[in-house]
């Protein structure tokens, strides 16, 4: 065949490319509603604590990192037809989606609190097919792609603009309606639903486009081209593993930031996730483009684009916590999810430059695009690990992104080493500088961040933070008020006086009114310690287990006199772990009464302690009598669920107490209770004070008043069982699969 021939036919085979982006841009729109539900369903079962969340994004990034492998082993076997293939695996990833929920239910009763390392084994095998499937159909379309297009930069950038742009609408998409309105379940019916429209589809173009479709005629256009210079693959490897590194560290680090921006809601993930992937999708789409029209085989200077992407890159990143801790003085946080767009852009568009250099058109494309997709997952998945498990428990977000400021300098150095022609002494003394400069100014640029972000523009009226907690579980503040903020939201206060109730403490005084004899009491959630304290120093008390997933309130209360003889309290038990988790662990525990002071309805996560699946979870640990009191924290749906589940209720302001027995608000024994309460040694009451007489009065006469002074509550401040379902009716009843208010 000649060379004039050949060409023709590559030319006419890149016009019929296009259905290979549209399906590739639509597979990518399921595979991250599965992620997002899939990770969510298995925090449900193995617990939203911090080593939970790392080993199952780990394995689930691993899985997808094999299953390239898998499809560069693919790519290389010559009757294996690009478009059929990867119809057969998209139709096999659907079959998986619709059976997904049930089967992880299914292993959840045999397997449900097990330890992290039974729960990284459990979570590779439920997930290793689905995400094998998912990782290998980059590699085998990149390597049919190369055949025409003989230039692997915009192969692989077209190729991974299209998926990651449909996995940045999937995100958007689940945000904004979706997880609210189908629900997990709803929601994986439709992402298998695609994953089938999407197989389906490409059997049947591949069947109407007969062999020139599926690459048999190209094979001779392959064997003709030039090998085209690269850098060594080695190299390649470990610069592509670096730079998965600091971007999904730097994704670890805008999560913390921006979820402290928007109070821990669920939808903060989703969207900030969706930005992240349209910033990548557009840089691989801008690579594309330009290795298209200028870089060719240029190797030097496909490595002086590169450094410049990284440098950018790490620099944008670097920058993105103080800009939006200053832009939200003015500006609504969410609009400053452009800013993770810019940087992730310039970051994520250095791989496919990376593959670009490392790749010759003449090689097997996808089998060395599976290893260098690898290498870039691991490096991911170690970036996600380190920085979010181990780091953050010991730097702050500062002094992380100052690291990472540095290793991505440091890469950007050696890529512009080996680029041709290299750039200017001057040119590099200013990327120097400007590193070195962002380095000394990050104390003054990270300084008040946190304060910025929760007091917007509450900020300059007279609010300050006096303690800010960092860890691998999360941010907590405290401020000049001793007001507690556990994830940017409102968390408690240090405060056990109910003379000067300064946070409804009347509601944890009331507990002697609804079970007299508490002896043993599980406390589900610590934060301040107050309301800790208080049931602790109960003289019907004998024994407290306390379940506390951030072991950054312990060391907060030990600095108050208040509260901190709470950690020495012989009665106390403090366990450090997800809640859920905890009680599935430990089957065979009862309790007397269970505490839960459960932070708002509406954020992330929060559903898992609200949920009928839930209160049944409860309904087995407690004993013949036994009482669950929570915060419904003023939420209709909570409340009413609540009182679904068990047949005794009785709300009391914003909390309600539910049981198998009978629930009465017994206000003589509340009385002779409240009057000789003490905690460590001193009354709460002084009943020479006319101010202690009034609260221990209106604590007391609770079921006989309008309202609660200082308490904003439209009700009542008591309401039995038949009341609540009579004026909640029509109201949804929480389950984990439709996640209460979490994505309103």
């Amino acid at each position: 065949m000649s060379s004039a021939t050949t060409s023709s036919s590559l030319m006419q085979a890149q016009g019929k490319l296009w259905p290979y982006f549209a399906l590739f841009f639509v597979s990518g729109f399921p595979a991250l509603l599965y992620q997002i539900v899939w990770q969510r369903a298995l925090f449900t079962i193995y617990g939203v604590n911090v080593e939970s969340v790392t080993v199952i994004v780990t394995v689930f990034m691993l899985g997808l990192g094999l299953g390239s492998l898998a499809g560069g082993r693919l790519s290389t076997m010559r009757r294996v037809a690009a478009l059929p293939t990867f119809g057969a695996i998209e139709t096999l990833i659907g079959v998986f989606g619709f059976c997904s929920l049930p089967l992880f239910h299914w292993a959840a009763r045999f397997t449900a609190g097990a330890s992290t390392a039974e729960t990284g084994a459990i979570a590779f095998a439920l997930l290793l097919a689905p995400t094998l499937l998912m990782g290998s159909t980059l590699p085998l379309l990149v390597a049919y792609l190369v055949k025409h297009t003989d230039n692997v930069g915009q192969s692989v950038g077209s190729l991974y603009s299209a998926n990651t742009f449909g996995s940045g609408v999937a995100c958007l998409m689940a945000a904004l309606f979706l997880m609210r309105i189908l629900g997990e379940s709803g929601v994986v019916r439709l992402a298998a639903c695609m994953n089938l429209l999407v197989g389906a589809t490409a059997l049947f173009l591949s069947y109407r486009s007969g062999p020139d479709w599926n690459g048999e005629r190209f094979e001779t256009a392959l064997s003709s081209k030039e090998p085209g210079q690269t850098i060594p693959f080695a190299l390649g490897m470990a610069l592509a593993a670096c730079t998965g590194f600091i971007a999904l560290a730097y994704e670890i680090i805008w999560f913390r930031i921006y979820s402290f921006a928007g109070e821990g809601r669920a939808p903060v993930f989703a969207k900030l996730l969706a930005f992240y992937l349209f910033g990548i999708a557009y840089g691989a789409f801008a690579v594309h483009e330009e290795c298209k029209r200028k870089l060719k085989n240029e190797v030097g200077r496909t490595l002086g684009a590169g450094a410049t992407l990284v440098f950018l890159g790490s620099i944008g990143a670097f920058l993105v916590g103080p800009v939006l801790s200053l832009a939200v003085l003015r500006l609504p946080y969410e609009t400053m999810y452009v800013l993770v767009a810019i940087a992730a852009g310039l970051l994520g568009a250095s791989f496919p430059i990376l593959c670009h250099a490392a790749i010759g058109p003449a090689e097997e494309a996808g089998k060395k695009l599976s290893y260098l997709y690898l290498s870039n997952i691991v490096g991911s998945a170690l970036g996600s690990f380190l920085v979010g498990f181990v780091i953050l428990d010991h730097w702050s977000t500062g002094a992380t992104s100052v690291a990472l400021l540095g290793f991505g300098a440091v890469i950007a150095a050696n890529l512009t080493l080996m680029a041709k022609p290299r750039p200017s002494k001057i040119a590099v003394a200013f990327a120097c500088a400007i590193c070195v400069l962002a380095g000394m100014l990050s104390p003054k640029l990270y300084s008040g961040m946190y304060e910025r972000l929760l007091f917007k523009r509450a900020y300059h009226h007279g609010l300050w933070l006096v303690d800010v907690m960092e860890n691998r579980s999360g941010v907590i503040a405290v401020d000049n008020y001793e007001t507690v903020y556990g994830g940017g939201v409102y968390d408690g206060h240090f405060n056990t006086d109910p003379v000067r109730d300064t946070n409804g403490i009347f509601r944890c005084y009331a507990i002697p009114a609804i079970h007299p004899a508490p002896k043993e009491v599980l406390i589900i959630g610590l934060s301040s310690g107050s309301w800790a304290q208080i049931l602790t120093n109960d003289p019907m008390v004998r024994d407290v287990t306390i379940v506390e997933i951030n072991p950054g309130y312990l060391p907060l209360i030990r600095k108050r006199p208040g509260v901190a003889s709470l950690l020495k309290n012989p009665k106390v038990h403090i366990a450090i772990d997800d809640g859920r988790r905890w009680l599935v662990a430990h089957p065979d525990r009862k309790f007397d009464f269970i505490l839960m002071n459960t932070t708002y309805n509406w954020r992330a996560n929060a559903s898992n302690l609200l949920s009928v699946n839930f209160l049944e979870l409860i309904r087995a640990h407690l004993k013949a009598g036994g009482v669950e009191y929570y915060n419904t924290t003023g939420s209709g749906e909570v409340q009413l669920t609540g009182a679904t589940v068990f047949p005794y209720a009785l709300r009391i302001a914003n909390f309600l107490a539910v049981s198998d027995s009978p629930i009465v608000f017994d206000s003589e024994q509340l009385k002779a209770t409240l009057v000789a309460y003490r905690i460590d040694g001193h009354p709460v009451f002084d009943l020479s004070k006319s101010t202690d007489r009034a609260a221990l009065d209106q604590i007391v006469s609770l079921p006989d008043l309008k309202s609660v002074v200082g308490w904003h509550e439209s009700n009542s401040p008591v309401e039995g069982r038949e009341s609540l379902i009579r004026r909640l009716s029509g109201v949804r009843v929480i389950t984990d699969d439709n996640m209460g208010t979490e994505w309103q």
